[in-house]
C-alpha cells in the first residue's frame, strides 16, 4: 500500500508512519488540522507578544488586532456580526436601509434581525459592527476609516494627482460611487473591423466592480489608519482594502473559489442587494473578464497590512469576440437599448442561451445592462 493510499484511508485520524526515507523516491505527506485552541504562541514571549502568522513567505509577529481575529475564528462569529451594547437601535438608519432594499424586498423587525443588521442584548435591541458600517448614523465616530479614497493619477505613479473624490456614502451606495468615477477616468478604443467600428472600454467594467465589492466585503474594519482605495493610472488601476487574507487562505486558494467571508454581515446584506451574485465567485468572474478583454490575469498581493488587487491595462492579445457576438454589435450599434427577447429573436438563439451571452459581453465591457438589478426582468441592453 502507498504512502497516499494510507493517508487517504486514515483521514482525519491520529497517524504514525515510519518508513525508509533514504530511499530517493520515498514522500511523506503530513495534513495538519486547523487547531481550535487558537492562537498558539511561544512560551518564552508570552500569549501576547508570541503570537506569529503567516504572510506568503514570511512570518510575522501578530499585533493585537490579528490576535483578537484569531480568536474569533474559535467562537464561529465575524467581527462584523458583535453588538455595539452602548448604543441603541436608533443608531441605524433604517428609512435609507429601506430605501436600498425596496427594489428587492420588503423589510421588517425581523428582517433586521435576520440580516444581523441589529441584536438582541440584555433584552433590547442594539446595531451590530455590520450593521453601523453599513447604516450607521454617526458611523465614522467608531469607524473612521469606513469610506473609499478614489484617485486618478498622471503616468504611472502617485507624484501628479489628477482628479481624486472621498466617497463616504453607506457603503452599498459607496460602492456603485466608486464605480462610476472609475468609469469616468477609463478610455475607450475603436477597433475597425471590415466596415463596422467598436467601441471597447479599456478595462472591462465587471473586473473594477468585483475587485470593488471584494475590498469592501472583506476589508478588516478593525484596522484604523488607511480606508479603502482605488487609484487609477495609465497603466493599471490598483484597489486596496486594509486586511490581510482571512487566516488559513491563501492566493493561491482564493485564485480557485476558496473563500471565508471575513465580514458576514456585510456579505449577506451586499448578496440581498444584488451587489454580490455568489461568495468566493469574484476572483474568478474577474480574471475571466481580463482574460476575455485580452488582459493580463489581475495580480493579488498582500502588502504590509493590506491587500491589493491590480488590473492591468495593457492588451496582451485580441479581445475574444465570435460571429454570434459581432452580429449582437452590429444590432446594438444604432445606440437602441433592447431586452434579451428582442436581441434572441435577432440572433435565433434561445432566450437563456441569449441572455448567458449578453451577460458575458457586459463583463467584457462591450454592452451595458439597464435596470434596477440582474434579476430585474425588464431589464434592457445597450451598447457600452
Amino acid at each position: 500500500m502507498s504512502l497516499v493510499e494510507l493517508l487517504k484511508r486514515h483521514e482525519g485520524k491520529t497517524l504514525e508512519y515510519k518508513r525508509d526515507l533514504s530511499s530517493p523516491e520515498s514522500v511523506l505527506a503530513v495534513q495538519v488540522y486547523p487547531s481550535n485552541t487558537r492562537p498558539h504562541y511561544l512560551e518564552r514571549l508570552g500569549p501576547q507578544d508570541g503570537v506569529f502568522i503567516r504572510v506568503g513567505s514570511t512570518n510575522r509577529k501578530a499585533d493585537a488586532l490579528q490576535i483578537d481575529e484569531l480568536k474569533r475564528l474559535n467562537w464561529m462569529n465575524s467581527f462584523d456580526e458583535q453588538a455595539i451594547p452602548d448604543l441603541k437601535s436608533e443608531a441605524i438608519d433604517f428609512r435609507a436601509a429601506s430605501e436600498l432594499f425596496a427594489p428587492y424586498r420588503q423589510m421588517t423587525a425581523q428582517a433586521w434581525t435576520t440580516l444581523r443588521i441589529v441584536t438582541e442584548h440584555q433584552g433590547r435591541q442594539v446595531p451590530t459592527i455590520g450593521g453601523l458600517l453599513l447604516f450607521g448614523k454617526d458611523r465614522f465616530a467608531r469607524f473612521p476609516d469606513a469610506w473609499i479614497q478614489a484617485g486618478r493619477f498622471a503616468g504611472t505613479n502617485r507624484t501628479r494627482l489628477l482628479d481624486s473624490a472621498e466617497i463616504r456614502s453607506f457603503l452599498p451606495r459607496a460602492a456603485e460611487e466608486a464605480i462610476t468615477f472609475s468609469h469616468k477616468h477609463l478610455t475607450r478604443e475603436s477597433i475597425i473591423e471590415g466596415v463596422r467600428r467598436e467601441d471597447r472600454w479599456s478595462v472591462p467594467l465587471v473586473a473594477i466592480r468585483e475587485a470593488l465589492m471584494n475590498a469592501i466585503v472583506h476589508a478588516d474594519y478593525a484596522q484604523q489608519g488607511a480606508p479603502i482605495r482605488i487609484a487609477l493610472f495609465d497603466d493599471r488601476i490598483e484597489i486596496e482594502n486594509p486586511g490581510l487574507l482571512p487566516f488559513g487562505l491563501t492566493i493561491e486558494d482564493i485564485m480557485q473559489g476558496v473563500s471565508k467571508l471575513r465580514n458576514r454581515v456585510i456579505g449577506r446584506v451586499f448578496h440581498e442587494l444584488h451587489l454580490i451574485e455568489q461568495w468566493g465567485s469574484g476572483i474568478q468572474r474577474m480574471t475571466a473578464a481580463c482574460q476575455e478583454a485580452g488582459l493580463e490575469a489581475p495580480r493579488l498581493e498582500e502588502i504590509g497590512m493590506h491587500f491589493r488587487v491590480t488590473i492591468s491595462i495593457a492588451r496582451v492579445r485580441q479581445p475574444h469576440t465570435d460571429e454570434t457576438d459581432q452580429r449582437i454589435l452590429a444590432l446594438f450599434s444604432d445606440g437602441v437599448a433592447r431586452s434579451t427577447a428582442a436581441v434572441a429573436k435577432h440572433v435565433g438563439l434561445s432566450q437563456r442561451a441569449t441572455l448567458t451571452r449578453l451577460k458575458s459581453m457586459t463583463s467584457r465591457g462591450l454592452l451595458v445592462e439597464i435596470g434596477t438589478g440582474p434579476h430585474d426582468p425588464k431589464r434592457q441592453y445597450i451598447l457600452a
